[in-house]
């Protein structure tokens, strides 16, 4: 577990961004990774040096008794040295220790640069960590730029032009009916793009489930279950719908799911193939990670998706644009807390105290369907919202 520098929220050390408030963990963790391995070749370095001089003055102590005999063969140990070693003299000797110095030192700092050389692939090796560098950049020679239409809005040039810079994001904490601080904003600025950080205030809460893959738990008696299955058992008894954003892995893994999903009035959304992080990508392969699945979707199931969820959240305005062309609106949410550690689920009690008090107009809920904990609270908080004069509706 990471506690967010921001909200002081507690994160998966796997995680890029704080759910709750949206800070980049990945910069701090690096930062402190080469300040490790700064300090280790600090000392290093500090330690050979040490035992250089240490061996100086050994060789400096034992000279003076071997100096007329030795000679030759101590000029042999200099590969600098080109002055052939024939003088019988002491004089010659200490000289040609010297040199040693400059040949040993060089090979001190090739390790330093080793390190640096390192330090580049950390955002590649770390792919589920933040602040987000852009891999790419407009001018990246390996993508084409033309007049190509991408999907139905955009053009691959229009595209190009627009920033792709990654942003974390989380909506921040909020409670007793307030809305969260940071979505607001986020809405005025990206909505143009099809983007839905919050829905409007209008006395209405939206329930939205992620749904990478299936998590198997076991009850009370012993008997094993799939947590979405009883998350579906609960929204049918309660005649409530909601989005469940699907991968292409989850999609073939539980068919059956996902067409009780259709079948009971839910709304399945598109959370990529692979569920990569979208701003590191070319806009060709944004558009596979869209339409792959929405292909498969369509042609297994008969069903069109028309709603996105960005994986871990991170998203630019050229990705924004890509989904938008796509024929796609893109879901983010207004709510979200840490329920996506199945092995480490919050208490059912806090949690639903956290759920519960971060009611607002407008909200939608990002949960996650692997979570036994909100398979066993949703029912409550589904009453307590209705008791505070929500309608429980399902995003469009």
């Amino acid at each position: 577990m990471a506690t967010c520098p921001k909200c002081g929220n507690e994160v998966n050390d796997g995680k890029r961004i704080c759910p709750v408030c949206g800070e980049s963990l990945r910069a701090e963790a690096r930062a402190a990774k080469r300040a490790r391995k700064w300090i280790y070749i600090c000392c290093t370095s500090v330690l050979m040096i040490g035992v250089f001089i240490l061996g100086i003055v050994l060789a400096l102590n034992f000279l003076p008794d071997n100096s007329k005999s030795a000679t030759p063969t101590e000029n042999t140990t200099v590969p600098t040295q080109t002055q052939p070693a024939t003088k019988p003299t002491a004089a010659p000797t200490q000289p040609t220790t010297v040199p040693t110095e400059p040949t040993t030192a060089p090979t001190e700092p090739t390790t330093a640069p080793t390190e640096p050389t390192t330090a580049p692939t950390e955002p590649t090796a770390a792919p589920t960590e933040p602040t987000v560098p852009p891999t790419e950049a407009p001018t990246k020679p390996t993508e084409p730029v033309n007049d190509e239409l991408i999907g139905t809005i955009y053009t691959r040039r229009q595209l190009m032009a627009l920033d792709n810079t990654g942003h974390g994001y989380g909506p921040g904490t909020t409670s007793g009916g307030a809305r969260p601080p940071y979505p607001g904003p986020l809405q005025d600025k990206y909505g143009k793009y099809g983007a839905n950080f919050i829905a409007p205030d209008n006395g209405n809460i939206y329930l939205t489930f992620d749904c990478g893959y299936e998590h198997t738990a076991t009850d009370a008696n012993g008997n094993k279950y799939r947590v979405t299955e009883k998350i579906l058992d609960v929204l049918k008894e309660k005649d409530v719908k909601a989005v469940f954003f699907v991968t292409m892995y989850y999609v073939k893994d539980q068919p059956d799911l996902v067409r009780r999903m259709i079948d009971e009035g839910h709304t399945v959304g598109n959370h990529s193939n692979n569920h990569p992080v979208m701003p590191e990508q070319t806009i060709d392969k944004m558009v596979y990670e869209v339409m792959s699945l929405h292909d498969y979707v369509k042609e297994h199931f008969g069903y069109e998706m028309s709603l996105f969820r960005f994986p871990t959240g991170e998203y630019s305005t050229r990705s924004l644009a890509v989904v938008q062309s796509l024929g796609y609106k893109s879901v983010h949410w207004s709510f979200a807390y840490l329920d996506y550690e199945t092995e480490s689920q919050p208490d059912p009690v806090k949690a639903l105290e956290r759920v519960t008090s971060s009611h607002h107009s407008g909200a939608i809920y990002l949960l996650h369907a692997i979570s036994t904990t909100n398979a066993s609270i949703l029912g409550d908080a589904i009453d307590f919202f209705r008791a505070e004069g929500y309608n429980l509706e399902l995003f469009a």
